[in-house]
């Protein structure tokens, strides 16, 4: 047993996310209230490579604010993965629109193009390209559908910060990108995420749905009054400025996850299965190692996660198909996703994840495959 706890994740905070939290919380009031929130979209449209980032409260937020932005409305369909967290999908059903549930890509887990071909009807009016674990979608055949069939497409780039394909980092490359900041995330913000685009409309569409609906290019222009309705998903000034320290250190903090990923990868070659793609035109972030055991093994997730909180390991499980779940109807045809689904892990991946605590969580996996 491990003497610490050794976390599937969490932030790597420095002095410098310190120092920046502390001059937001000492000096970032008033007229300066929104210092930190314009620093940190401005060097996140720089490090993206896009005109426009929005900061939100969340990557659910941005994508529902991002929905909005698109002209989705009640009654029409998006297409959207089978395997993802529930928070790529649940935007659609704030909206009443309907999600059109399509299976995934053996290699990459991420949403079949092919799939997506077969799924469009005439109410579709979106698609939703999720870049699970930081592996990437094939945007190329994505953006070519939604042309053909005059579509839109966002990228849920959550889990894929500092992702890149064929030179263009994830959430660059749609119509809009979604980010999440989550304290489990490469970059965090505690809480938070961000939408980026680089069309000027849909950035300001997106801002009036950010702030209650609020216009201020609105020629009545007059204290709390506004056109139409909105939300309010907005980032505070604190959590913006460790946002800012944390995509200074973008670089950094990507090339450590990319080392304890490849280190993984090493460790587990001998042992029947796949982890995480990467396909020659990309570079994946690795935000959580992720490994499909072979169906030779008769892996038992649920043992096996026992077994490892027993030595103070954390890990977990790859998401549920969501049609399995109990708020949508099953859909097993996408067999791709029902038939991996159980027998693949997350492993641990913080940035402060030791070499030595890596092959300790490797040696555990293997103590339990012998069991």
């Amino acid at each position: 047993m491990s003497n610490k706890t050794i976390y599937i994740n969490k932030p790597s905070i420095t002095d410098l996310e310190i120092s920046y939290v502390n001059d937001a919380i000492t000096n970032g009031w008033g007229e300066k209230c929104y210092d930190y929130i314009n620093k940190f979209e401005k060097t996140y449209s720089n490090y993206i490579g896009v005109k426009h980032t929005l900061a939100t409260a969340s990557c659910t937020g941005a994508i529902h604010i991002a929905l909005m932005a698109l002209g989705v409305k009640p009654g029409d369909e998006v297409i959207v993965p089978e395997l993802t967290w529930i928070a790529s999908v649940e935007p659609v059903l704030y909206i009443r629109a309907k999600p059109v549930f399509v299976d995934v890509q053996e290699d990459t887990w991420c949403i079949d193009p092919k799939k997506i071909k077969e799924a469009i009807t005439p109410k579709t009016k979106a698609i939703i390209a999720v870049h699970l674990y930081g592996n990437m979608c094939e945007m190329d055949e994505i953006m070519q559908i939604a042309k053909e069939h005059n579509l839109f497409v966002l990228e849920d780039a959550a889990e894929a910060i500092g992702s890149e394909y064929k030179g263009k980092k994830a959430g660059s490359i749609a119509h809009i990108g979604t980010f999440s900041f989550h304290g489990t995330k490469t970059l965090s913000t505690g809480e938070g995420g961000a939408l980026t685009t680089n069309d000027t409309d849909l950035y300001e569409k997106s801002k009036v749905f950010n702030d209650h609906g609020r216009n201020p290019k609105d020629p009545e222009n007059k204290m709390f009054w506004m056109r139409n309705y909105g939300y309010k998903y907005k980032i505070s000034n604190l959590e913006a400025a460790m946002g800012l320290a944390q995509v200074e250190r973008a670089e950094e903090l990507v090339k450590r996850k990319r080392e304890i990923f490849y280190l993984y990868k090493e460790l587990l070659n001998d042992i029947p299965g796949k982890i995480n793609a990467e396909q020659d035109y990309v570079i994946n972030s690795c935000w959580l190692p992720t490994f499909v055991f072979d169906k030779s093994l008769n892996f038992d997730r649920d043992g096996f996660f026992k077994y490892m909180t027993s030595l103070n390991i954390n890990s977990r499980p790859f998401f549920y198909p969501l049609t399995s779940l109990p708020m949508f109807e099953d859909k097993p045809q996408n067999v791709v996703s029902y038939d991996i689904y159980y027998r693949a892990i997350n492993l641990p991946s913080y940035h402060d994840l030791t070499n030595e605590d890596i092959k300790l969580v490797v040696d555990s996996l293997k103590q339990y495959l012998k069991k």
